[in-house]
């Protein structure tokens, strides 16, 4: 591990900066809205359209780096991204309005695109990178950290930028983009197993879609609905409270960010640690993912009684913890479940249902708001015991 080091640290940059690059602009998006004058709905498309060109993009990029390599989609995909907010930056600083919200939109969306050819493709990227199976291990927990910590100091940094000017989050993301892409271009070195793994065409690579999911479809559709109710909920509550601790108890700038970090950070203290917990037992994956869904049920089922901030970011802190031990548990069961030449292409898949999460959860809690308190977090509840149910019947280790 020591002779990739500079290049696992580099492939750790990709994940922070995309974290960073989507959820910094979470604790903002109040403000957005009224520095263009648009719909709570309207400004949570912001985020939606980064997580739907990336849903649909992601396959094709893992197909393409399956085929051409690794190294060369990556460096791309973070061009375009840094694109993305350039345009961004352009539309909030030259133009007003709704016209800015449309040409942001078109920014995000060039995002999107090289996000999707960008964090997806680190996993295999590290599996390519070394050959035993303990480095891979502690490779991607290199990576998920990286991935966390970016969720932890995303809404911190966002409200912080955000109270020096309304757009400034996006004229940081080409910054850290390019910062990403010379760490890549120089540290990360193009894998020996690139040059000498034979590239499948289009229709062997759909044909070992079709016969895997024809195999072990039903466990891996439920861990696929998994992760994206997991992200759904996640990003659909961090929305609410934003929104709710700016509209109802004037918390603004720095201090929001901090108070919308302290459930991220236990999800990602929850995620460490069911990673050291579960080691390669399945059964234990099982259990403790399915105890992670139903913590998060029962703490939506209270929140939705509760309106005092307190108990209402206490219950999001379990809920936090929640899912926090269940997605390492999907990831674990993913890559022990699936071979290894296959886990590629999987991984997209996943990647695309969780991201599928990401762009549904603010725009169905804009809707939601308007109902009412019990209804917003009854829903998130019921999704909560879809997932649980999920868990329970369909993920089936032993078999």
């Amino acid at each position: 591990m020591k002779n990739n080091k500079g290049a696992l640290i580099a492939l750790a940059s990709i994940p922070l900066i995309m974290t960073l690059g989507n959820s910094m602009l979470l604790p903002i998006l109040p403000q957005i809205s009224r520095a263009l004058g648009i719909t709570a709905f309207q400004v949570s498309m912001i985020i939606t359209v980064y997580g739907l060109i990336a849903i649909l993009m992601i396959p094709i990029a893992g197909y393409l780096s399956d085929r051409f390599g690794r190294k060369i989609v990556i460096l791309p995909s973070l061009i375009l991204a840094a694109a993305g907010g350039s345009v961004c930056i352009a539309a909030a600083w030259f133009m007003v309005g709704e016209s800015a919200y449309w040409v942001i939109l078109a920014g995000r969306f060039l995002q999107g695109i090289g996000a999707a050819g960008a964090f997806p493709i680190v996993l295999p990227f590290v599996g390519d990178l070394f050959k035993e199976e303990e480095e891979v291990s502690k490779g991607l927990g290199i990576i998920e950290t990286s991935n966390t910590f970016g969720k932890v100091l995303s809404p911190i940094l966002g409200a912080y930028l955000g109270t020096l000017l309304w757009y400034a989050p996006f004229i940081a993301i080409p910054i850290l983009c390019l910062i990403s892409f010379l760490l890549v271009l120089f540290l990360v070195k193009k894998p020996k197993k690139d040059e000498q793994a034979q590239p499948k065409n289009l229709r062997e690579f759909l044909s070992d879609i079709k016969n895997i999911l024809h195999e072990k479809g039903r466990w891996l559709y439920a861990i696929f609905a998994i992760g994206g109710i997991c992200m759904f909920v996640t990003f659909g509550v961090l929305f609410y409270l934003s929104e709710t601790l700016e509209s109802q108890y004037n918390l603004h700038g720095a201090s929001k960010g901090f108070v919308l970090a302290i459930p991220l950070a236990l999800l990602c203290l929850a995620s460490y640690g069911g990673g050291k917990i579960i080691g390669e037992n399945k059964t234990l994956m099982k259990w403790l993912g399915f105890g992670g869904m139903v913590l998060l049920t029962g703490a939506m089922i209270i929140t939705g009684f509760n309106k005092g901030i307190y108990s209402m970011i206490g219950f999001l802190c379990l809920s936090g913890i929640g899912i926090g031990a269940a997605l390492p548990c999907m990831d674990a069961l993913i890559t022990e479940g699936i071979e290894k030449e296959n886990r590629g292409t999987i991984t997209s898949l996943y990647s695309s249902m969780r991201f599928i999460g990401v762009a549904l959860g603010p725009p169905v809690v804009s809707l939601l708001m308007v109902r009412g308190h019990w209804v917003l977090f009854g829903t998130m509840a019921a999704v909560g015991l879809v997932g649980g149910l999920l868990t329970l019947f369909a993920v089936t280790p032993d078999r």
